[in-house]
């Protein structure tokens, strides 16, 4: 079975790969691609691919996925992956599409590929049809401003943790990976970036105040002025590096003190 694997997320995509190799060691990848624009190119560079099945998550990089599918008239089927809450999800099940909520089960991604061998005939020629997807889109817009996370789940060796976003006190990046800190100082790694992660919480709690720290208000334990107009932050719980606020984001991070 030939798969392709639209996500943003290196490490998600990855560890998707990995998954899909323990379940099948024949299944090939022909690739894993980050975003809206660069997959439209790829279809562009294979015009007629042996693809049996994509792998796609809803929101990359430069756009919604659902972009794919509308300009390259998209018909192979699709497991989409998602990092939204059950009351948008009802969306696809609406619209008979399947997903995969991350982080990504082994269980269920099974499930997913049963499913789709399953049912593999229905994709068969003549194509089907291709979904409508307003209805979600509207939805997604609709949503996304109170859509925010409450919960990250982690693993740690074999065993599966959720972590209340309440709980978290920054997020930082680190050695090529992100992690979250706990208020009582645990930290964890993530399948995100800090750029996804923003789109993921409310900013009226967590704002990023570098290109390596997303903190929340509740973990800033002391401010320091230095003179150049320079910001330093005391986190609690300690941070393992000096903390300071980027100079370009030291104007929106005084006003999101201040609201």
């Amino acid at each position: 079975m030939n798969v392709l694997i639209i996500e943003d997320e290196k490490l998600t995509a990855q560890r998707l790969e990995n998954l899909l190799h323990t379940y099948d060691p024949t299944i090939q990848v022909l690739a894993q691609i980050p975003s809206v624009a660069e997959t439209v190119r790829w279809f562009e560079a294979h015009p007629m691919p042996d693809l049996d099945l994509v792998f796609m998550d809803i929101h990359l990089e430069d756009d919604l996925g659902f972009r794919i599918i509308e300009q390259v008239k998209l018909t192979t089927p699709i497991v989409f992956t998602t990092a939204y809450d059950e009351y948008t999800l009802q969306a696809f099940k609406a619209n008979s599409i399947d997903y995969l909520l991350k982080p990504i089960d082994y269980d269920e991604l099974v499930a997913a590929i049963e499913k789709y061998k399953a049912f593999r005939w229905a994709f068969s020629e003549p194509a089907p049809p291709l979904p409508d997807f307003s209805a979600v889109l509207n939805l997604l817009g609709q949503a996304r401003p109170t859509a925010y996370k409450e919960r990250f789940m982690i693993t740690v060796g074999t065993k599966i943790r959720s972590i209340e976003t309440a709980t978290i006190a920054y997020f930082f990046f680190e050695a090529k990976a992100t992690f979250l800190a706990t208020r009582d100082g645990q930290n964890f790694a993530l399948e995100y970036s800090l750029d996804k992660l923003v789109s993921l919480l409310d900013p009226r709690q967590f704002f990023r105040i570098n290109r390596s720290f997303l903190v929340s208000l509740p973990a800033i334990r002391t401010i320091h002025a230095y003179s150049g107009g320079k910001l330093k932050l005391e986190l609690e719980p300690k941070a393992r590096q000096e903390v300071f606020v980027s100079g370009d984001r030291i104007t929106d991070f005084k006003a999101w003190l201040g609201r």
